[in-house]
């Protein structure tokens, strides 16, 4: 042993170093009598009411870590009473089978005999091994039988060893045998030990414990063994860390046997009206080790068909109050609407939205789990305009929503230091605060459910949301935080649409339009294209359109039509149009070589988005009005371009043309009929008639 001294610990030599790190570790020795010692516990295992921390907080702050020792020692090992046997007992004793005398003497005892003299740990390993073998060839597993209690004598001993790997094939053995109460209790907190290092997961998944740990949650009774089933719970938290046991969990049918656990606990509080003791911290054990396994796609397809969500939902309304068990459930809840079947599948929980407002009104200070809280309410709003209804119709939802951008608005102010004192480090992006975090997911929400035409216009006249927004454009840039005023200015964009008579971002449209510029002069494309999709809708007032001819705004938009990017020319092409409803305004088209852009865009982009191309049409509509001549109007070159675009894309067999799969193509065909073809005719025929063909015109082909 590379010159290491070596002594002897009940029969098997170890190296000196583990030797005494085991006497330090387990200064309490086993006396045997009769079966398993009466456990004296260390102080971290002293009774329900002293728990681990790793088993009493929430999944993170119990991390697993490397220790001087893991080695339990037999005094962690409970004793098989033999004095005033319970009546329970006696029944139990009663039903023992008989065990076959010639197949224990030839194939069980041999094995028991080389267990006690062996002094080499390998062998003492493998010798466990062959007795795991016969007792399941002998049908003795899982079975009460006679002569038990000696055989459970004799690997109670080799406990004090101080091998995690033997430790582990005994405690393997052990649960086959299906030990109860104290005896269960002690097996688990001795693999909970073990499970601990994380530098043992090699020893856990060779010889699969993870099995007969899930077997314990499987079999045995809840209310009974609590205790037990809690540090078994531990231990595969711990296990579910590691990435390499996920597809063995899953086949071992864990998810399912976690989420029947959830819903036993469940019914009993439901039955008895009050939570079981410790019933709280077996699910922080619980749905931390969900949280690991949700990133599966076999996982979340279980969830779904074993209707997992309401079942969480329920054990995060009965335990409410542990902070532990909510956030740990929202993790969950967080990675699973992040894909489409799960979001849509918890939208459909009418329940879940009276649940995350309650949440949030209970913690709303405690930003780790408002944040997530907020990040699942964006998500299930997002693209469900059932969701954004269900959620609105909650009591108190929107005062809930104003509450909390209140709260983390005044700590997100108390956080910022003066402008002079930023220095050019704060103008570097860096990652948003604590407080901007929950802002970012928040104003995401507001934007969603805005969409809703009953709940748009609700927020738009409510002064107080309104007002959190504006402040946010006015003391926020984009350099400060980035996603922040983008998800506020598009939720500014989604109110601006209600033309309603007390929008209160009706009322403050001109400032509204003022805030805008600064995003307007940006190199931040998002922050641009949000801000022309605001100028987009304040457009159509008279008063908005002055502000932009006054400001040079237009200018803005016409440069904007060659960004060559589509969204962006789309709204900027609205704004145009909304300019030349008013005759007075339309002459700006001829500034900067207007005409030519949009004739651009509706080269670039008609085929592929026929509304771009019919707000094009429509622009160059109103600007021809009073058309005389075609030449005259548009330009000459600009004048036969439109001629051969327009004839092109209204002979529907070349426009349709497209590589679109047929619900795409059915998408294009509806809006060309609808939006593009009416207005292209009609510009079409206007321009023929006021246009002297010198030529004919070929058609381009497409």
């Amino acid at each position: 042993m590379m010159g290491d001294s070596v002594v002897k610990i009940n029969g098997i030599y170890l190296t000196k170093s583990n030797a005494i790190c085991h006497l330090k570790s387990h200064p309490l020795q086993l006396t045997y009598d009769g079966g398993f010692s009466e456990i004296k516990e260390q102080e971290m295992f002293k009774g329900t009411t002293s728990l681990p921390s790793h088993l009493k907080s929430g999944g993170d702050q119990g991390k697993r870590h490397a220790r001087a020792s893991s080695r339990p020692s037999s005094s962690d090992l409970s004793r098989l009473q033999t004095k005033a046997v319970p009546k329970a007992d006696l029944q139990e004793k009663d039903a023992e089978i008989e065990v076959d005398e010639v197949f224990w003497n030839t194939r069980i005892v041999p094995i028991l005999r080389e267990l006690e003299k062996e002094e080499n740990i390998e062998t003492v390993c493998a010798a466990c091994t062959q007795l795991h073998h016969a007792l399941e060839e002998g049908n003795m597993l899982g079975n009460k039988f006679k002569r038990r209690s000696i055989l459970l004598k004799t690997l109670c001993k080799l406990v004090d060893v101080g091998s995690d790997l033997l430790s582990l094939k005994l405690a393997k053995i052990i649960l086959a045998l299906k030990v109860s109460r104290k005896n269960l209790l002690n097996v688990c907190k001795l693999i909970f030990k073990i499970s601990r290092n994380e530098k043992n997961d090699s020893l856990i998944q060779n010889d699969s414990i993870l099995e007969s740990l899930l077997e314990v949650l499987r079999s045995e009774d809840l209310e009974t063994n609590m205790e037990a089933f809690l540090y078994c719970m531990g231990s595969i938290k711990f296990i579910s860390g590691n990435p390499g046991f996920l597809n063995e969990m899953i086949s071992k049918g864990a998810v399912e046997i976690l989420i029947n656990l959830i819903n036993q606990i469940n019914e009993n509080t439901e039955k008895c009206g009050t939570c079981l003791p410790n019933s709280g911290h077996l699910l922080v054990q619980v749905t931390a080790t969900l949280r690991n396994l949700v990133d599966s796609p076999l996982v979340r397809t279980k969830f779904l068909s074993i209707s997992a969500l309401p079942q969480l939902c329920t054990a995060m309304a009965q335990y409410m109050g542990d902070k532990d068990v909510c956030t740990n459930i929202a993790r969950i809840f967080s990675k699973l609407t992040s894909y489409r079947d799960c979001c849509a599948a918890l939208a459909s929980y009418s329940r879940c939205y009276a649940l995350f407002l309650n949440l949030i009104n209970k913690y709303q200070k405690k930003q780790d789990l408002v944040v997530r809280v907020v990040f699942i309410l964006g998500n299930l709003t997002a693209k469900n305009n059932q969701a954004r209804e269900q959620f609105s119709k909650e009591k108190g939802s929107i005062q809930t929503l104003l509450s909390l951008f209140q709260t983390f608005h005044q700590l997100d102010l108390h956080s910022q230091k003066p402008a002079g004192q930023r220095g050019e480090q704060h103008r570097a992006q860096r990652p948003p605060s604590e407080a901007e975090d929950v802002l970012i997911k928040l104003t995401r929400v507001l934007a969603n459910i805005a969409i809703h035409p009953g709940v748009g216009p609700v927020l738009a006249a409510n002064p107080g949301i309104v007002g959190l927004l504006l402040t946010t454009l006015e003391y926020k840039s984009l350099d400060d935080c980035e996603e922040l005023v983008i998800n506020a200015t598009a939720t500014i964009n989604n109110l601006s649409y209600y033309q309603v008579k007390n929008s209160i971002i009706q009322d403050k449209k001109l400032y509204i339009a003022e805030l805008l510029l600064k995003l307007l002069v940006s190199n931040n494309m998002d922050g641009i294209l949000e801000a022309v999709r605001v100028f987009g809708n304040l457009s159509q007032d008279r008063d908005v359109c002055d502000f932009i001819v006054q400001n040079n705004v237009h200018r803005f938009m016409m440069a904007l039509l060659d960004a060559q990017h589509q969204d962006i020319c789309f709204s900027a092409c609205g704004v145009l149009l909304n300019l030349t409803v008013d005759k007075d305004k339309r002459v700006i088209l001829k500034e900067g070589g207007g005409i030519k852009k949009l004739v651009d865009c509706l080269r670039d982009f008609g085929p592929t988005d026929w509304q771009l191309a019919c707000l094009v049409c429509k622009t160059l509509w109103n600007f021809s009005e009073n058309i005389t001549n075609a030449s005259s109007c548009f330009g000459n070159e600009d004048t036969n371009t439109l001629l051969l675009l327009l004839s092109s894309f209204l002979d529907e067999e070349l426009a349709l043309d497209g590589s679109f799969d047929p619900d795409l193509k059915n998408y294009h065909k509806l809006h060309w009929e609808t939006e593009f073809k009416p207005v292209a005719q009609q510009l079409l025929n206007r321009i023929q008639r006021h246009h002297t063909f010198l030529e004919p015109l070929p058609i381009p082909s497409f």
